[in-house]
């Protein structure tokens, strides 16, 4: 059997001030025609569908657009959970006329929740739907008064979909969960706040391949088979070096699975500059397109006037600048004492430190106070 893994999309995404649809239609394009060129018996979508629980018209027309192009132009079925960003409610509307054409929405977790069983020439294959829940949703609907926590709450869920399954059949499960051992980036929303919102990796070895969903860098946790595919797109800086992509898997009769990754190519990569303004104000290197989206760091330490005014006319699309320079020690300092104490020289020695980060020498020191005392002389010209 061919499968076809991804997730994350978070359709609907504003990426520092930008609205993400158009990007986002450009990669599932690429997705479609991957579709159409790998031909699988399934594809699996591991939660995080929308970026917001009430998603943009937009957004909500790329998911129609996107899945009804898979599922009438190539047949094959799609299996997709929802997110800890997702509605349950939202996204499962309509889930049981959806299945008679393919498409196995599951939101809402409820005791009803079971396996949906696909054939292939070796026999059924057992994919298990573990949508996003909180431990109190799956305490109340699978009475399990155990499920505390995260991690109870998972192990209860993966014991209520593994109990119709035959012993020895093959199964996959997808799941939106923090899976310990996985790499972070910062544009993951917390699970849980004040607590532990990790599983741990070893619940998924009985399954044949663990279908993840949640975090955004593509990986694999402790086992080959248990794997985070990644996000449709970068949708943080952090996640500059990430290669975005789908994963493939093809799972024999014995139940080995083969994983390859296909990389997904964006229209604007996410990217991070650091360097000197001149330096970076001489333009992209080595290909790079000057319409990604870009983050500057400068390491200039003294003042640059409208430097990210400048920087678009180079680069259209910078949508973050840092001034390492103007912290010490990561935070903002400001003048000693009571501001409104300090004379002229003492306020600027002050300001000087706190943008360069080193105090004003002997000879600095004595050109501001001839600077300050031409400027006064011209404002005694002028009165008198």
């Amino acid at each position: 059997m061919r499968i076809l893994h991804t997730s994350d999309w978070h359709l609907g995404r504003i990426f520092h001030g930008i609205y993400l649809t158009g990007e986002q239609a450009h990669v599932l394009q690429q997705f479609i025609q991957l579709v159409a060129d790998s031909r699988p018996d399934v594809i699996l979508i591991a939660g995080d569908i929308y970026d917001r629980s009430v998603p943009p018209t937009e957004a909500i027309k790329l998911l129609d657009e996107t899945l009804s192009r898979i599922l009438m132009d190539y047949r094959v079925p799609i299996i997709l959970i929802a997110g800890n960003h997702d509605s349950p409610d939202r996204l499962g509307f309509g889930a049981r006329l959806m299945a008679m054409q393919g498409l196995h929405l599951i939101g809402q977790l409820t005791d009803r929740l079971e396996p949906v069983v696909i054939h292939d020439p070796y026999g059924p294959v057992y994919f298990c739907p573990a949508p996003y829940a909180e431990p109190p949703l799956v305490r109340e609907r699978l009475l399990v008064p155990d499920a505390v926590n995260h991690e109870q709450a998972m192990l209860s869920l993966i014991q209520h979909l593994s109990a119709p399954i035959p012993a020895g059949a093959r199964r996959v499960i997808l799941a939106h969960a923090f899976v310990a051992g996985g790499e972070e980036s910062e544009s993951e929303r917390p699970l849980t706040v004040g607590g532990s919102g990790t599983v741990s990796a070893s619940f998924f070895e009985p399954f044949n391949y663990a279908a993840l969903g949640h975090l955004h860098q593509p990986q694999k946790v402790g086992s080959e088979h248990v794997r985070y595919a990644g996000s449709l797109l970068k949708y943080s800086f952090s996640e500059a070096l990430h290669q975005k992509s789908v994963t493939l898997v093809e799972m024999g009769g014995a139940g080995k699975t083969a994983v390859e990754t296909i990389s997904l190519t964006p229209r604007r990569d996410v990217r991070r500059l650091e360097g000197h303004f001149t330096d970076i104000l001489a333009g992209p290197k080595n290909g790079e397109s000057r319409d990604d989206y870009i983050m500057v760091t400068l390491l200039d330490t003294g003042p640059i006037m409208d430097a990210i005014g400048k920087l678009r006319q180079v680069y259209p699309n910078v949508l973050h600048l840092e001034r390492p320079c103007l912290t010490a020690g990561g935070e903002l300092r400001g003048p000693g004492g009571d501001h409104r104490r300090l004379n002229e020289a003492e306020l600027f020695s002050s300001f000087y430190e706190q943008v360069t980060g080193t105090p004003l020498s002997g000879e600095q020191n004595k050109a501001f106070a001839e600077t300050l005392e031409k400027f006064y002389r011209q404002e005694r010209e002028v009165q008198s």
